[in-house]
């Protein structure tokens, strides 16, 4: 049986909300993930192998992604909306 791919369409955030967004642990600024990160990170979930910061399962896919300014965290963007919770975020050590 063929694996089902589902594609899914650009994340739409506001410009002007996407200025004044932050990290809320750090601070740093945060910025749209590329969709290839995105792409790597959903196969993980898909896995069963990727954890959030406060180290429980990601079990749905994202949307998209806010990557803070150092690399380290993203936080998932699922219908639109940022999730900037701390203990949501995702740590990319290892993974990019």
């Amino acid at each position: 049986m063929a694996e089902h791919i589902e594609t899914r369409r650009p994340v739409n955030i506001d410009k002007d909300l996407l200025a004044i967004l932050c990290c809320p642990d750090t601070k740093q600024d945060v910025s749209l993930a590329d969709e290839a990160l995105v792409a790597k990170l959903n196969e993980a979930v898909s896995r069963g192998q990727l954890k959030n910061k406060a180290s429980k399962p990601v079990t749905e896919p994202l949307d998209g992604g806010l990557i803070r300014n150092d690399r380290k965290m993203l936080y998932p963007i699922r219908d639109d909306i940022p999730v900037m919770l701390i203990e949501e975020g995702i740590p990319l050590e290892g993974i990019i």
